[in-house]
């Protein structure tokens, strides 16, 4: 970037995008604890997932396309649009059913579907822009300790989201009479989205590409949604009634495939790319990449499966099931923050990564090993442990592509690497899913056959829908979770085993002392 910055420049423009990046993680988690309100004030049950799937889908397949607008116009001005476009989103969600039926939206649900959708277009802004923006604000060598508090807002939203959500939902109407609680869930990120917005348009410089920018590739952008979007519907499909061999999701993974392979074609012959596949000729890009690729789907992992053990193993309350992920939540933000410190304060950003993937396998080995008899608080401990493993993988990955990548493409490479986790996850959570189901139609016939059974309620909505209490007493169901959720957490040691052995191949580059510099080893 051509601005040179004071202090106080930086620190406000931190402040602003870290509380948008607050806004999308917060939304995350703070919509699920109000969907069983939702689906019954909306009668939605048969598409009560389309809530979180149209949310994901557009939030994933912008990532690249954010980070290409940001190597070529102000980066002031695209998180800008990003934050405006979650706030319409977010009012437009809050209003969904309000007026009954609509011409060509339809239903309230389905108009909330619809709505998902535009705030996820923002939310992928959130994300991306963020990191994006700190790697403008600070060199290399100082970017860690402020990476660090990316984690710990990730870490805070999880807590938070959750008992937001549930008080607004159950209180909601009580503050404001005549609007339903739920609806507070989508309106309480209009003033801290408004707030957020003035930091970034009263204090935050414009941050310019250093050079005039190219036509941008519409047709890229039209096959890369037109693949991504297929992609990740057909990862979220319920199996039980969308098997892998089945033609709508065949279909769709061969959509998808026709239109990525499109994409790379073109990518390859256009002058101005989207994704510049010379990237990928970098080692660092493309062995952190994939590294985030296998973590993403290992943080998923724990966060899915391990209320189900609370629930269906432990019979705790889905309260206490969803407090239960309050350690994990505070382990990242500790391990994020003290592993940016320690980078920022020693230059080294290699040890730390190995050393919390090693913090991790431990973590999810004590997991991998619980009998059915386990005592809550030891879950608490162990959940703790994953979360100092899990905290440095939020901004030590991306801080080594951003340190190795030349200034021109920061933008492609820093949503790359946000894109790589969210599909690792998405591709992870379907396949983990898979496991339990198998593990359980086999280990519980006549159970999962037996009318109200909670594995069947497992089998049929797929492995995020957490099932009921009323089977956790009976020893042979429990010890069938218990096995299942083993084998979860047996697959979730081998993706961390995977990263593990990919971060090994990370080059370590020295740090850069300013971003002018062009990195040691750009290719």
């Amino acid at each position: 970037m051509t601005e040179t910055l004071t202090h106080r420049q930086k620190m406000l423009t931190f402040a602003g995008i870290l509380l948008a990046m607050f806004l999308g993680s917060l939304d995350q988690t703070i919509v699920s604890t109000a969907l069983p309100r939702i689906v019954a004030d909306l009668h939605g049950l048969d598409r009560f997932t389309w809530v979180a799937t149209a949310y994901l889908v557009a939030s994933t397949a912008l990532v690249p396309i954010y980070g290409k607008l940001a190597d070529m116009y102000s980066r002031r001005t695209i998180e800008i649009v990003a934050v405006s476009v979650f706030l319409v989103g977010s009012g437009l969600c809050g209003l969904a059913g309000e007026f009954g039926t609509l011409p060509v939206l339809g239903d309230g649900m389905t108009q909330l579907v619809v709505f998902r959708a535009i705030q996820g277009f923002g939310g992928a802004g959130l994300f991306a822009m963020a990191f994006i923006i700190i790697a403008d604000l600070f060199a290399p060598a100082e970017r860690g300790r402020y990476q660090g508090f990316t984690g710990a807002v990730f870490g805070t939203s999880s807590v938070l989201g959750p008992l937001l959500g549930g008080f607004l939902t159950d209180k909601g109407t009580d503050l404001i009479p005549g609007v339903a609680g739920w609806r507070l869930v989508f309106y309480v990120n209009l003033p801290l989205g408004l707030l957020a917005l003035w930091f970034i348009i009263a204090q935050m410089p414009p941050l310019r590409p250093r050079t005039e920018p190219k036509p941008f590739d519409f047709v890229s952008a039209a096959l890369l949604m037109a693949g991504l979007g297929p992609l990740v519907v057909a990862l979220q499909l319920n199996r039980a009634l969308y098997p892998w061999a089945g033609a709508l999701t065949l279909g769709l993974l061969g959509g998808a495939g026709v239109a990525l392979a499109l994409f790379v074609g073109r990518s390859l012959r256009h002058e101005n790319p989207i994704l510049n596949f010379g990237l990928f000729k970098n080692p660092v890009f493309r062995t952190a990449n994939a590294a985030l690729f296998c973590m993403g789907g290992a943080f998923l992992g724990v966060i899915i499966f391990e209320p189900l053990f609370m629930v269906n193993v432990l019979g705790e309350s889905a309260t206490r099931a969803g407090a239960s992920l309050m350690p994990l939540s505070l382990g990242v933000v500790t391990g994020s923050m003290l592993a940016g410190q320690m980078v920022s304060r020693f230059g080294h950003y290699k040890r730390w990564m190995l050393g919390g993937l090693v913090l991790l396998l431990v973590g999810l080995s004590l997991l991998a090993t619980m009998p059915p008899t386990v005592q809550y608080y030891r879950v608490l401990v162990y959940l703790a442990v994953c979360g100092l493993g899990l905290g440095p993988t939020m901004p030590l990955y991306t801080l080594a592509i951003q340190n190795a990548t030349v200034p021109a493409l920061m933008g492609q490479a820093t949503s790359a690497s946000q894109f790589f986790r969210q599909i690792g996850g998405a591709l992870a959570a379907s396949a983990l899913g898979a496991v339990l189901t198998f593990t359980l139609a086999h280990s519980l016939p006549a159970a999962a056959k037996a009318p109200g059974a909670p594995a069947s309620a497992v089998v049929a909505e797929g492995p995020a829908v957490p099932a009921t209490t009323a089977g956790a007493a009976d020893p042979v169901v429990r010890a069938a979770f218990a096995t299942a959720i083993r084998r979860v957490y047996m697959v979730d040691i081998l993706l961390v085993v995977g990263g593990l052995l990919l971060t090994l191949l990370v080059p370590e580059l020295p740090l850069r002392k300013a971003n002018e510099q062009v990195p040691v080893m750009a290719e």
